[in-house]
């Protein structure tokens, strides 16, 4: 095998900078998961308009945006590597918010899922360029607490994107909520990519070219997977988290039907106290609940794993797995309820303990891998999440909720109910998969 090279030299960032550089960098994840996740709010009236099974919704919200999004985003990693990732991403960004604004011009469910496979096209080159560059923004000892800070685009941008969504819906279609919501990224990858600094430098140019050449000589694909293989946590963590993904993705395309179809009249009679229809106020309840309580959880992860973890690494993968237990009772608690306000405020505490996760995940697969090798690193494990998760979760609850409403005869608001439920039980095999980490976690770590 090919010596690894040495990493590039990194510029010293200034603590003004790096404040405003991970800002922009969480306003551009927001964006991803607005793009993303708007798509869940409108699924009920896209449903109804295009006569699609609930299989369809999640095939169109998870697989279609899934398969592009994982593939390409080795590839995407590998030029992150050598090149200069700010571009990268502000490029991504344009393409994906392009795409967005397609969905709303869709007359078929064809033509739907291509506009989303477009998003998922864009969306790839977001996430491997930005956690090696916050890697080289940060100290080690700061990581997993930036990384979760990152992490919490992901319940903001479903905030945004199902508050503004349902509320766009409402008042003029769900069409206008995919052209409205794809805007914005297109002028937000014009900042990004005019004052993102990309902080690697040389001190010469035939350095710089000497050190471009060892990067490409070195195949850092086949090195990081070569490396990786022999991490027995990045694998376990990986597929732990691709269960948590699993169930994440997978409900949250059935969180809006699974409230029309049980509790539409209370929702109705809810909304009508804000003057709302049942549209707008199931965006802003469900958004404030994904995106306020996920931000907490994917920020106290982070921060709780970086002050436990600089006594012993694992806690990194310990946080993760208690708190994958400890959300299935909250969870089952919510959506067993006869009561919308019970359950509403269940998955709220719900979403604060299901996005512990993020940031010690992250972290531990950015420390367990070399420098030079940390973007694909960030590809491969977002490659297993996504896959697993995005591409299989909602198309596997989808079905479920089909198969207990059709063949089991149990009515389409029984059938969600219970597709939901099964989800959440797989966040058993996610806690074991975290805890068996804690054996090798501290062997492990490169640094």
């Amino acid at each position: 095998m090919t010596d690894a090279p040495a990493p590039p030299a990194v510029r010293a960032i200034t603590a003004g900078y790096r404040g405003y550089a991970m800002g922009l960098l969480l306003l551009i994840y927001v964006m991803n998961f607005v793009d993303r996740q708007v798509v869940n709010i409108l699924a009920e009236p896209i449903k109804r308009e295009l006569g699609l099974l609930d299989w369809q919704v999640g095939a169109m919200s998870g697989l279609a945006f899934a398969l592009f999004y994982t593939v390409l985003g080795l590839p995407i990693a590998r030029a992150a590597e050598r090149g200069h990732r700010p571009l990268i991403i502000a490029g991504a960004l344009a393409l994906w918010s392009l795409f967005t604004s397609l969905c709303g011009f869709a007359q078929t469910f064809t033509q739907l899922l291509l506009a989303r496979i477009g998003v998922g096209v864009g969306e790839a080159g977001c996430t491997p360029p930005a956690h090696s560059l916050i890697t080289d923004y940060v100290a080690k000892e700061k990581r997993a607490s930036a990384l979760a800070f990152y992490s919490m685009g992901t319940p903001l941008g479903s905030l945004v994107g199902m508050a503004l969504g349902g509320l766009i819906a409402d008042a003029y279609g769900w069409r206008m909520a995919f052209i409205v919501c794809g805007i914005p990224g297109v002028l937000l990858a014009i900042v990004a990519g005019l004052t993102l600094v990309e902080p690697r430098i040389s001190a010469t140019a035939d350095e710089f070219k000497l050190r471009t050449q060892q990067m490409r000589d070195a195949k850092p694909f086949r090195d990081a997977l070569a490396t990786l293989r022999t991490k027995r946590t990045f694998w376990l963590v990986s597929f732990a988290a691709a269960i948590k993904a699993f169930i994440g993705y997978g409900q949250a395309p059935f969180a809006a039907s699974f409230f029309y179809r049980n509790h539409l009249e209370e929702v109705t009679r809810l909304g009508a106290m804000f003057s709302l229809q049942p549209g707008g106020f199931l965006g802003l309840a469900l958004g404030l609940m994904a995106g306020i309580g996920g931000a907490i959880g994917a920020y106290a992860g982070g921060v709780i794993a970086d002050k436990y973890g600089g006594r012993d690494f694992r806690a990194y993968v310990s946080v993760p797995a208690i708190a994958s237990v400890a959300v299935i009772p909250v969870f089952l608690v919510g959506v067993m309820s006869s009561s919308a306000v019970v359950a509403i405020g269940s998955l709220f505490l719900g979403a604060v303990i299901g996005t512990l996760w993020y940031g010690p995940v992250y972290a531990t697969a950015q420390t367990i891998a070399k420098p030079h090798m940390r973007a694909t690193a960030s590809a491969i494990l977002l490659f297993i999440i996504n896959l697993i998760g995005l591409g299989l979760g909602p198309l596997f609850v989808g079905a479920l909720s089909d198969m207990f409403a059709i063949s089991f005869g149990m009515g389409e608001g029984e059938g969600v109910r219970w597709a939901l439920i099964v989800a959440a039980l797989t966040g058993l095999i996610a806690a074991v998969l975290f805890w068996m980490a804690r054996r090798s976690i501290r062997e492990e770590m490169e640094g």
